[in-house]
């Protein structure tokens, strides 16, 4: 007889399992932090659907995210209506040293960031005689430090009032499972409170399903994902050469392994925002040789949220859709309407590559390309979908 497979154990992701995911642009003070941010949130980073940039508060704004696929579903339609995906970005105040103890705007400024997802992290490579460093000096590495240690003393705060209550349950003892299931968590909170106390970042560590579990309830700032934004002068960016870079990609490999570094200057975006139109922003970055480092800050973060796309299509409206990447086709349809979740039937569906290849939905149709599946589909990046679901009561 062959050997039974072990049954695949499917990873539980850290993080809220959500598809309307939120991005904190995180930094020390006078790093370029605001600057980016409006920058980001007002540019239409290449998109040519007309899809009003809102401010919903003064720190919180909705970018459009770009993708080549949705501009040429588009043109391929011709709809009424184009509605492309999106993602919110934070604009959080200042970090200062001794922000976990207060200091500066502290408390308020770590509430912010356990309410996102992700965290841009701003570094300053930019000598500036006008913005004062809230250091004294321009130092990367050691802002890296600062914030690093900030966001792990925070957690280490949280980790520990969160074993003291666990702590006073399991003192009453006694044998139900109830007591079991709580001895099990108070294992996985004082694991996680070692590990942060050894220096570690909790996104880093080597989680099972069950710890996940108990884990993502705490919020922790270490546990979300990061994308470091090196924010350079303009001519640095231009050049892509900075004094600094190499320590800065040296104190990622070695504190931050993996996690994405990507060179961008304020200072060059604010420039080509107030250029107004895009035409001229394009043509003046053609003229210097080199590009716009927006679309790709949007559509990196996507990837470090684990976050893909699908699509609905038709002369009414195009529309590109959210999803936490592995997720299944009744999931799927719940991001459209919750109702569609609990009465899903099936799913049609094609993906966006078959369609391009071979250029309209009749030639996919003769191709066989076309896929009738049930509730076990896993739905892909790039998927086109149509939904049948039953009515829902009510």
């Amino acid at each position: 007889m062959p050997p039974k497979k072990a049954p695949v154990q499917e990873k539980v992701l850290l993080g809220r399992p959500g598809n309307s995911l939120k991005s904190g642009i995180v930094g020390l003070a006078n790093v370029g932090k605001s600057t980016l941010f409006q920058a980001i949130t007002k540019s239409s980073l290449g998109n040519p659907a007309n899809f009003p940039y809102a401010t919903i508060d003064p720190e919180e704004a909705r970018v459009i995210v770009p993708d080549e696929r949705f501009d040429w579903l588009c043109q391929q339609y011709k709809p009424k209506s184009q509605v492309p995906a999106n993602l919110t970005v934070y604009d959080i105040a200042g970090l200062t040293r001794g922000a976990s103890t207060g200091a500066g705007l502290g408390n308020a400024f770590l509430s912010h960031i356990r309410a996102v997802d992700a965290i841009f992290q701003v570094v300053r490579c930019f000598d500036d005689a006008e913005i004062i460093h809230v250091e004294g000096d321009v130092n990367p590495t050691r802002d890296l430090n600062i914030i690093s240690e900030e966001l792990r003393i925070k957690d280490i705060e949280f980790v520990e009032k969160a074993l003291d209550a666990l702590n006073k349950q399991t003192r009453r003892g006694g044998q139900s499972l109830e007591m079991k299931k709580l001895k099990e968590e108070e294992a996985t909170v004082a694991k996680v409170l070692q590990y942060l106390q050894d220096g570690n970042d909790i996104r880093k560590g080597n989680w099972g399903p069950k710890e996940v579990e108990v884990i993502n309830p705490l919020f922790l700032l270490t546990a979300k994902p990061v994308v470091y934004l090196v924010n350079l002068s303009e001519k640095d960016y231009i050049r892509q050469k900075n004094k600094y870079l190499p320590k800065v990609k040296e104190w990622i490999d070695a504190n931050s392994a993996g996690d994405p570094l990507l060179p961008v200057s304020a200072q060059f975006e604010e420039r080509l925002t107030l250029l107004g139109e895009e035409a001229a922003a394009e043509e003046e970055c053609k003229k210097l040789g080199t590009k716009s480092g927006l679309p790709r800050i949007i559509t990196t973060m996507r990837t470090a949220l684990n976050l893909a796309s699908f699509f609905t299509t038709g002369a009414d409206e195009v529309r590109q859709w959210t999803i936490r990447k592995g997720i299944k086709a009744p999931a799927a349809a719940g991001v459209i309407h919750t109702d569609f979740e609990k009465t899903f039937i099936q799913v049609i569906v094609y993906n966006y590559s078959v369609l391009k290849e071979l250029g309209d939905e009749a030639a996919v149709k003769a191709a066989g390309k076309v896929m009738t599946k049930g509730k076990e589909y896993i739905v892909e990046d790039g998927d086109i979908l149509l939904i049948k679901a039953g009515a829902a009561k009510h």
